[in-house]
């Protein structure tokens, strides 16, 4: 992978490292001076490999630049006086000692950093847009399109909740056993985000949608890691992001077309990722709670298993307790969808129709699909309006090729 195609993937992976690494080992109140360090260690990769070309090791490389710039930041700025100083009288070695991007130094850091920033005192969407963007380095564009939201809406919830951190005088730090409880589902909620932008990523780009997913698995896994995040939802979250994982490769041919489920090379399934799933979903029902992410990563475990006569009717009964826990349009379609295996087309068109959700693209594809063995002509319709909704090349690839198909 050449430089300039390397910083992008990078930028994805690390940014957000080096971010919660320089936030925890030096205290600081203001996020803002380690994005700055941060992004300049970008700028000066992008300079520098682009005439020199990419280093043999160029994560160490950035880690390298990062300290180095952190070292002439403290040193040249006020904030060294100021803010920093007290910090490290009490033992100057010890800051050197401590400032390493090791990998544990990397994880607790962002297990810190994320519930940092998930603070109760900030709205719910303002928490997911914030550790969307400091946690895992999502531009504002991509946040809104994760939340389905305007880019100008995130750009305000951003300000606000950046400005409230100030104010209140924001600080990573351990926090006690209570604290991490109560933000927990906060910061379920934004892995979950994470991992379905990239799974569910409107880009073309198969390496940064794997990168997303990987982000989100990694994070998670951090999470069951540690005995006080290691819950029975974490672990079922865990579990859903490996299974789905499991089938990424199968999900789009050569031409970037998407495959549906039952027409997947299931030889290209990472059965390695299926059974990482399988234990870990183990491990979610040994509590006593039953959430969304139980129901959902029980969904993908039947889609992961050879073929049951029966599997659509467990499929539809998992649907119908989702649906009532946490309605959203697309469980609806899903659901709509393992309607209409259990009981047929027709049915599954009086349930769809019921939805009415006339600004989904994925609403007029699931129609299409469900009238294309039994009205050609409004199959072709709805794939034709699926298509004038959808921002997504790859929904409008499969779906032209759908339409030739049935032409």
């Amino acid at each position: 992978m050449e430089g300039a195609e390397l910083i992008p993937h990078l930028f994805r992976t690390e940014y957000s490292k080096i971010v919660a690494v320089l936030c925890n080992s030096f205290d600081l109140k203001h996020i803002e001076i380690a994005e700055d360090i941060a992004s300049e260690t970008f700028l000066k990769a992008s300079e520098v490999w682009g005439i020199k070309g990419a280093p043999d090791n160029p994560t160490a490389w950035l880690y390298t630049v990062a300290k180095n710039k952190t070292k002439d930041y403290f040193k040249h700025h006020s904030v060294y006086e100021n803010k920093i100083k007290e910090v490290l009288k009490s033992n100057d070695d010890k800051a050197e000692i401590d400032f390493e991007f090791t990998s544990q130094n990397i994880s607790d850091s962002q297990l810190v950093m994320i519930f940092s920033v998930c603070n109760p005192s900030i709205s719910a969407e303002a928490q997911i847009c914030l550790a969307l963007q400091i946690l895992c380095g999502f531009s504002v564009d991509e946040i809104a399109n994760a939340l389905l939201s305007k880019s100008e809406t995130i750009k305000k919830r951003l300000h606000r909740a950046r400005t409230m951190l100030r104010d209140n005088n924001f600080q990573i730090k351990i926090l006690s056993e209570e604290e991490v409880k109560v933000r927990q589902d906060g910061v379920l909620r934004t892995l979950y985000l994470l991992f379905n932008e990239g799974y569910f990523s409107k880009t073309n780009n198969q390496a940064i949608r794997k990168d997303l997913c990987s982000e989100a698995v990694r994070l998670t896994y951090i999470l069951t890691e540690n005995p006080i995040t290691n819950t029975p939802q974490t672990n079922a979250m865990l579990a859903l992001m490996c299974f789905q994982s499991s089938r990424l490769d199968a999900r789009t041919n050569e031409e970037g077309d998407a495959i549906l489920l039952d027409q997947q090379d299931k030889s290209l399934w990472n059965n390695e990722l299926i059974e990482k799933g399988n234990h870990y979903l183990i491990k979610a029902y040994e509590g006593n709670e039953i959430s969304k992410y139980h129901l959902e990563a029980t969904i993908a475990y039947w889609h992961t298993t050879p073929t049951d006569e029966n599997k659509w009717e467990f499929i539809l009964q998992l649907y119908n307790q989702l649906v009532l826990i946490e309605y959203s349009p697309v469980t609806a379609m899903n659901r709509t969808f393992a309607l209409a295996k259990v009981y047929g087309n027709e049915i599954g068109i009086k349930e769809a129709e019921k939805l009415n959700l006339e600004d989904s693209s994925h609403y007029y594809s699931l129609l299409g699909y469900l009238y294309s063995e039994i009205d050609v002509n409004k199959a072709i319709s709805y794939y034709k309006r699926a298509i004038a909704l959808t921002k997504s090349r790859t929904e409008m690839q499969t779906l032209t090729k759908e339409i030739k198909r049935l032409s």
